[in-house]
């Protein structure tokens, strides 16, 4: 196997693998996954580190009186690397995938995971099998929100994130496969204009758009909504998941042997 961290500048895997060694010594992450423009397609030499993980907590911390924090967050700049770090507890993940929550699917289905463990490969084939339409619900809120975020201020780096989320979710519900790279989307549902942001983010990532191309970006986003609504209603997904006991079995027996293997 290739080395995971290589998708990153050198500087930047220096700095990503010191940050996941630390966080590891705190808890015990199922996967560690480089979320945003790295994940995205459209990186750019100084992009943030957006790393999202799923962890594990010892089963002995679900049986006593405290509940164990479910969500944990890190954000710093460290050797001039952005680092954007958020790990959630595994059951509060799968529950969220149930309900149609892209974020945390990505994390386990994406393909830019750094680091991996058995649990995460034996989690995969179980979460595919929980696709279900209501993941349309959130890749069309994400998407909705992040072009009220692009209205405000209209970067190409902007317009980029909400054309991602809405071929994400399209592709995901007509094919049931995960494809977060727009690089790999954008020609087959029509949006091969898109290169012209890619190059303009590249160019000046904060600049906002003349008035002509956030004109034509606004109608082309529009468009991308459009192509996700369609993908909802002609998708071969079923309505709600319907693997939801294997989830459930393989969690509990997972903790289980956690907890024996302590014993």
């Amino acid at each position: 196997m290739g080395d995971s961290y290589a998708i990153l500048p050198p500087a930047q895997a220096v700095v990503a693998r010191r940050a996941i060694a630390e966080e590891s010594q705190k808890r015990a992450h199922v996967v560690v996954y480089l979320s945003g423009a790295h994940a995205y397609g459209f990186p750019s030499p100084d992009s943030d580190l957006d790393l999202k993980c799923v962890h594990i907590a010892y089963t002995e911390a679900l049986l006593g009186l405290r509940a164990p924090t479910t969500t944990f967050d890190r954000a710093e700049v460290v050797d001039g690397v952005e680092i954007d770090y958020t790990s959630n507890e595994l059951g509060h993940v799968l529950a969220g995938i149930l309900g149609g929550n892209g974020n945390f699917l990505e994390r386990i289905l994406g393909s830019t995971a750094l680091e991996t463990t058995a649990l995460h490969e034996e989690l995969r084939p179980l979460v595919t099998g929980c696709l279900s339409k209501r993941l349309h619900r959130h890749y069309r809120g994400f998407a909705a929100s992040q072009k009220k975020a692009m209205e405000e201020k209209p970067t190409a780096k902007k317009a980029l994130y909400v054309l991602r989320t809405a071929l994400t979710g399209t592709h995901l519900l007509r094919t049931g496969a995960l494809v977060t790279d727009l690089t790999e989307l954008m020609d087959a549902y029509g949006f091969g204009e898109a290169r012209s942001l890619l190059e303009e983010k590249q160019k000046a990532e904060r600049q906002v758009l003349a008035d002509d191309a956030r004109d034509y970006w606004a109608r082309e986003l529009d468009r991308a909504f459009a192509a996700l609504d369609e993908a909802a209603e002609a998708s071969p997904l079923p309505d709600e998941p319907t693997s939801v006991d294997a989830v459930d079995a393989w969690l509990v027996e997972t903790r289980r042997a956690r907890l024996a293997a302590c014993g």
